[in-house]
């Protein structure tokens, strides 16, 4: 329950860092379990190209969760991957449509996925995911296995990194019987171990390298350089550049350089060459030099304001009270409180003094008189306590009521739900009548039941759902890991004392 409770607060406020860490589950939206005490996801794998993507209606996306690739804002989904996700389904999605002239049901959205930075390509290859996004480093190892998608003349150097009061190097060859900490996984080992192949041909000792623990990233090992418990690790120099910016005890070392002009890029499993062709174009859009490229990187890396952004404690207070709100009736009413809380974000960004122009109130958005119904019965919903409470009794109402046929999945249940709590579930249950007489699927709402919402209610609970969705599985999968992460950090501080 502490790390759901540190989740939310990852959701309500600036992702503080070093307090969660990234999974390797995947939500599929025909296979999961739910269970109130804790979600975990049934994984399904895919394998096709983008055609069947664009039939799934949803582009699984492999991501670390750092403070610079992906991570949460106040709730909002932020980070330079997850812009370019965003601005390469904006160009994707131009003028799709279907049968039903309903683009908004036949576009495509991003699910993102978060795992353990070793475990995005072995997740891209198992079928977790279409595309690993985040700036992998081309190697011959890594080129065996997957396709990269054109890096367009973005090129880094791996530099070595240092605590302010570890032995100065002067020379590469200064590393030789050194410990150096580096990434699970990353290209840094490779080159470490090219490293010392070198040394031994001159009778020098290895450089004593260690691989990290799998839940933490490349930032995270900043900050245990800058916090003095490690003396010397190597990361791509761009990332030092912008974090030596806020962490104030390390040292980069722009010419100890363990690689240089290494091309990096997104990759793809290979044999799919529609999607490596829509990416490719999307590529030359956003390469080193054009503009939307250089906004996008310049955004996270040239700044520090996403990582240096410390969280007053009278608004940790506010948040904490309703993150123990969401943790209360999300146990009550059998709903995992990471879903409250992605639907209240998607209701009113957490704002319990929000009116809507309808009357609409509060965290949850509810009418008085629904929350007058004898089906739900809360007094008074300006207070938020009676508001949230009010939200999950009545979601529990439309699932139990409504959608807890048992040829409707636990997670379809939620989603019928959730657009019956926008759009009303008379409408649902009509749009679901007209799924079945039109050949879709009646008791799944992705690329089923949501077309004929498009189609005869609105765009609105289409865009509804989704956004809830992709808030609620990425809170899902970081809170899966969360307790690993801070399991790692204990381990070095402890390690250290």
């Amino acid at each position: 329950m502490k790390t759901i409770a540190r989740t939310l607060i990852l959701i309500a406020l600036t992702t503080v860092y070093l307090t969660s860490a990234a999974s390797a589950d995947e939500s599929s939206t025909t296979a999961a379990s739910i269970d109130p005490a804790g979600v975990k996801y049934q994984l399904q794998s895919h394998f096709g190209d983008l055609d069947e993507i664009a039939t799934r209606g949803i582009l699984r996306v492999l991501v670390t969760h750092s403070k610079t690739d992906f991570f949460f804002d106040h709730g909002r989904i932020r980070g330079v991957q997850a812009e370019y996700v965003q601005e390469f389904l904006k160009k994707l999605n131009h003028g799709r449509t279907n049968r039903f002239h309903a683009s908004e049901s036949n576009r495509i959205i991003p699910q993102f996925v978060p795992v353990a930075f070793d475990e995005l390509i072995p997740s891209l290859l198992a079928g977790k995911g279409d595309i690993a996004a985040a700036f992998l480093t081309m190697t011959p190892e890594r080129e065996a296995a997957v396709d990269f998608i054109s890096p367009q003349g973005r090129f880094v150097d791996e530099i070595l990194v240092a605590h302010k009061d570890a032995e100065p190097i002067e020379q590469l060859a200064d590393l030789s019987g050194r410990t150096v900490y580096v990434l699970k996984g990353s290209s840094y080992a490779s080159h470490l171990l090219e490293l010392n192949e070198a040394l031994e041909i001159v009778d020098l000792p290895p450089v004593n390298m260690i691989n990290t623990d799998a839940q933490l990233l490349t930032e995270d090992i900043l900050e245990l350089v800058n916090a003095g418990i490690i003396d010397y690790t190597v990361c791509d120099d761009f990332k030092a550049s912008l974090w030596s910016k806020a962490l104030p005890d390390i040292r980069i070392y722009p010419d100890i350089r363990i690689s240089s002009g290494q091309s990096v890029g997104w990759v793809v499993r290979p044999n799919s060459p529609q999607l490596t062709a829509a990416l490719d174009t999307f590529s030359k859009d956003v390469k080193k030099g054009s503009f939307l490229g250089n906004l996008l990187f310049n955004k996270y890396y040239a700044s520090t304001q996403w990582i240096d952004n410390p969280l007053a404690q009278t608004e940790r207070d506010k948040f904490k009270q309703i993150i123990h709100l969401f943790l209360r009736f999300g146990e009550q009413y059998q709903f995992d409180p990471l879903a409250l809380a992605a639907q209240g974000y998607q209701e009113s960004r957490f704002d319990q003094s929000l009116t809507s122009h309808r009357g609409a109130v509060g965290v949850m958005q509810l009418m008085p008189s629904t929350a007058k119904d004898p089906n739900v019965g809360i007094p008074n919903i300006h207070d938020i306590e009676n508001n949230i409470h009010a939200g999950a009794k009545y979601m529990n109402f439309l699932r139990n009521r409504y959608f807890s046929d048992d040829a409707i999945t636990p997670i379809n249940q939620r989603l019928f739900a959730w657009a019956a709590y926008n759009a009303g579930p008379a409408n649902i249950s009509r749009v679901r009548t007209a799924a079945e007489k039109n050949g879709l699927d009646p008791n799944v709402w992705f690329n089923n039941v949501e077309h004929m919402a498009a189609s005869k209610i609105s765009r609105e609970p289409v865009r509804y759902v989704a956004n809830i969705y992709k808030y609620y599985t990425a809170y899902r999968l970081i809170e899966d890991q969360a307790a690993s992460k801070s399991a790692a950090m204990k381990k070095f501080q402890s390690s250290d004392e």
